[in-house]
């Protein structure tokens, strides 16, 4: 064979060679390694992050239709892994699903199979609903808005507003003033019950507390129960810091703090009875937060004097309160006891309340709110919960949809803001605990009861 000939043959066979790809230049694609959840997981926390990893870094393309539920959610990649960020609700089913070409890897080869996994998240704890208001005896309307409240409790959350200070609904005016409805419950207070009758507060007045009950409104109260500073001093305070008076010497008799707590029983139950008297229930919250933070960190404290005694004599001042009021014949209430956590020592029993209260203040994360609502229905199972106080927290939109299933949610009142029903203040949008924003979105969602979609309860 010629020299040139061999020359030939082997360019050809060098250009086959060439045309051809080696195993190390083929790209391989991303390779799906595991979930988390993974397919077919069972009672998943509702705290759960949805991730999934690959064999390689990927990256998100644009357009790269991820769903949740048929629904896109916020995906964050991370590595080899995509965080899907989506809050999640008891009881329900997912199914995530990630389409082929969603990702691809630092070469740019894309994903080469679709992928999708199933899982379905803890089971809610089950309402009680064979319960029974613990007034003995109670008023028809007070069976109504209670039956009223267990029907809807986990299915709708009725809204509320605080009065400002006491003995008003500018709160629940500048509410409809920013969205056009009015919450469902409006708060108010016997704080100044040590002044009243004055030109300034009388508490015989019911005329707005009827107007509210007259159209569906739900009416609830509670009492920063102010006492004197000292023995005989016409100066008052509710705060542990401020008086010597004494939660344990409240239910002896002879002592002072006990007359003062019998001249103050005997007056409030004569207010409540005016309510009483025009059918009309009140959801009673007294004795609130009584805790403090006694619970929460080392030498934590009861704010308010009821608490100061700790959790045997404010037991006592409860049932004292509880059995005077049934004396009396106050047949419209329904009992609110506020909890801080870890404070069950201070529980007054079943038999003594309807309703588990908790304030929260300063927590914008949904999981956490649903964590708190969660163990407290883990708590106290027998009895409906709700958001008794909040300001500066979650929306109820987000709160309701990571699973705090509040009976109600009430925010604190924006003195400034609605003192005045006819200032530039009263008009603005701002709040110190829950703008109109927060607002709109509550009125908007579809699970919240505003008054329009009250029924009448008479």
């Amino acid at each position: 064979m010629k020299i040139d000939t061999l020359i030939v043959l082997s360019l050809i066979l060098l250009l086959a060679s060439c045309s051809g790809n080696s195993k190390e230049d083929i790209k391989e694609p991303p390779v799906f390694n595991s979930s988390i959840p993974a397919n077919n997981d069972e009672n998943v926390s509702i705290a759960t992050q949805i991730e999934v990893s690959f064999n390689d870094e990927i990256h998100l393309i644009e357009k790269h239709g991820i769903t949740v539920n048929t629904n896109t959610e916020d995906i964050v990649e991370s590595g080899t892994k995509i965080l899907i960020k989506v809050v999640l609700e008891k009881d329900k089913v997912y199914v995530v699903s990630i389409p082929k070409g969603s990702v691809e890897n630092n070469e740019g080869v894309p994903l080469a199979e679709s992928i999708q996994f199933t899982f379905s998240t803890e089971t809610a704890i089950p309402a009680d609903t064979n319960q029974i208001l613990v007034t003995a005896n109670p008023s028809t309307e007070a069976v109504n808005v209670y039956n009223f409240l267990r029907e809807n409790y986990g299915k709708k959350i009725i809204s509320g507003a605080m009065a400002n200070v006491s003995w008003n609904i500018n709160e629940a005016e500048w509410v409809r003033n920013h969205t056009g409805k009015y919450p469902a419950m409006a708060n108010f207070d016997y704080i100044f019950l040590n002044y009243s009758p004055a030109n300034w507060i009388d508490y015989s007045s019911t005329e707005v507390v009827e107007n509210w009950w007259n159209n569906n409104g739900l009416v609830s109260a509670c009492w920063h129960w102010n006492v004197p500073k000292s023995e005989g001093s016409s100066e008052y305070a509710f705060y542990t810091s401020e008086t010597p008076f004494q939660a344990a010497n409240t239910t002896v008799d002879g002592t002072w703090e006990n007359k003062v707590v019998k001249a103050d029983l005997e007056e409030i139950a004569e207010y409540l009875k005016l309510l009483k008297t025009k059918n009309i229930p009140v959801i009673w919250r007294p004795l609130h937060e009584a805790a403090g933070n006694i619970y929460e960190y080392q030498n934590g404290s009861a704010w308010f004097w009821w608490g100061n005694g700790g959790a045997e004599a404010y037991k006592k001042l409860w049932i004292y309160m509880f059995e005077y009021f049934r004396e009396q014949g106050l047949n419209n209430l329904i009992w609110v006891w506020t909890t801080q956590t870890k404070d069950s020592d201070f529980y007054p029993g079943d038999e003594y309340v309807d309703i588990i209260g908790r304030d929260i203040y300063n927590n914008t994360d949904a999981a956490s709110n649903a964590e708190q609502y969660n163990s407290i229905r883990q708590e106290y199972p027998a009895k409906l919960v709700a958001l008794s106080e909040m300001g500066s927290v979650a929306t109820i939109s987000a709160q309701w949809t990571a699973g705090a299933k509040w009976s109600f949610f009430m925010p604190w009142y924006d003195y400034d803001r609605t003192n005045n029903t006819e200032s530039t203040a009263f008009s603005q949008t701002n709040h110190q605990h829950s703008n109109a924003d927060w607002w709109k979105d509550a009125i908007e969602n579809k699970q919240v009861i505003t008054r329009d979609k009250m029924p009448s309860l008479k």
